[in-house]
């Protein structure tokens, strides 16, 4: 297999995560009890063969910082390649935002001149898949093209006024792009996941801003596959994936990973996620305590009832509190008598004594890190 590097590029836009994103990049949200969504697809890029990754930051990127570290968990911590954080190139006509994925790449022109291998994978942060890159590689060199994209069918990828969406000819070959319909006419939704050769990235990227250009989809793909200037052909995606743009899709992929055979296909043993370590002792579950079909990480203390729901490290539910279908941040605490049930509890979040809180399922309720409730 060619050499090949990773970029994830973390600047997507978070209004639509309210609370969940306000200290925090969308690639740095907690999920699925001890993951961040960053972690999925750093460990599909180490799992595919790619010691050189670089990840694009812009603002409230801090936690993130903390969480990659240097790289260790993922086996990226060498004196070559490895783990690279590129935060905002500030400058007086750049404050920090990136106006689009071209921009980010152009103010980290270095680091791609530096990089030696021959291929790149472009991502996007806040897509969470467990992709076989091997075998989008081979199908990108046996092909022939010069950028592939990996698309999905799933239906539940799909969103009124938001996304990308591709035609594709009977030979794999992409024929036309969406960029934000009201409404998809294209089945096939764009991964915002693209192979191409490093040069040719670096080239394109030149073109691109050198004429006002930012948008990867509607700025630069389209116009190279309506000109066709390039050869662009997609690879399918195949397992599952989760699109993290609203609260709500926050919320259902923490309830789906609820499911054994949900888990059981985005955790696949050959493509093994990898994570940052925290030392905790194992869970405690009290004589009086029960549980019901719920993710409970290390560190927990349960001593009411909880059901369909997911625990974070270091979360204390208190005698004869209920927690029902709740996400529960590091370290949140539920005291006595309390009763929740659709909430998502951020970082450090209290909920007092017999306090009650009721959400509606599909508009679950937020509440911000480091609040008493």
């Amino acid at each position: 297999m060619k050499d090949v590097m990773g970029i994830i590029y973390t600047g997507e836009n978070d209004a639509r995560l309210r609370e969940l994103t306000i200290i925090r990049a969308i690639a740095a949200l907690p999920v699925a009890g001890r993951f961040r969504v960053i972690d999925f697809l750093v460990s599909s890029m180490v799992n595919g063969g790619m010691k050189n990754i670089g990840v694009i930051m812009q603002k409230n990127y801090h936690s993130l910082m903390d969480h990659l570290g240097s790289g260790k968990e993922w086996d990226l911590h060498g004196k070559t390649n490895g783990l690279h954080i590129l935060p905002p190139f500030l400058t007086r006509e750049n404050v920090g935002l990136y106006p689009g994925v071209l921009d980010g790449l152009r103010s980290n022109t270095d680091y791609l001149n530096r990089s030696k291998q021959e291929l790149v994978v472009l991502s996007n942060s806040n897509i969470i898949y467990n992709a076989h890159f091997k075998d989008m590689i081979a199908f990108y060199e046996n092909t022939g093209a010069d950028i592939t994209l990996m698309y999905t069918k799933d239906p539940t990828m799909k969103r009124d006024e938001f996304g990308t969406y591709i035609s594709l000819d009977e030979e794999g070959n992409v024929k036309d792009i969406e960029v934000e319909p009201t409404h998809p006419n294209y089945e096939n939704t764009f991964m915002q996941v693209c192979l191409m050769k490093r040069e040719f990235l670096k080239e394109l990227v030149d073109k691109a801003v050198a004429h006002g250009l930012h948008d990867l989809a509607r700025d630069l793909l389209l116009k190279l596959v309506q000109e066709k200037q390039a050869k662009v052909n997609a690879f399918e995606y195949t397992g599952v994936c989760w699109n993290i743009d609203s609260v709500q899709s926050y919320f259902k992929f923490n309830m789906d990973i609820l499911k054994p055979e949900i888990r059981k296909r985005l955790f696949i043993d050959e493509l093994p996620v990898f994570t940052k370590v925290r030392d905790e002792m194992p869970a405690f579950y009290s004589a009086e305590s029960h549980s019901v079909n719920s993710l409970v990480a290390d560190g927990c203390q349960i001593e009411g009832k909880i059901e369909n729901s997911v625990l974070f490290r270091g979360v204390r539910v208190a005698p004869n509190a209920h927690v029902k279908n709740c996400i529960i941040m590091q370290d949140g605490q539920v005291q006595e008598g309390a009763y929740i049930e659709n909430c998502i509890l951020d970082k450090q979040t209290v909920i007092k004594k017999n306090t009650k809180l009721i959400g509606p399922e599909a508009y679950p309720i937020v509440i911000a890190k480091n609040v008493v409730i």
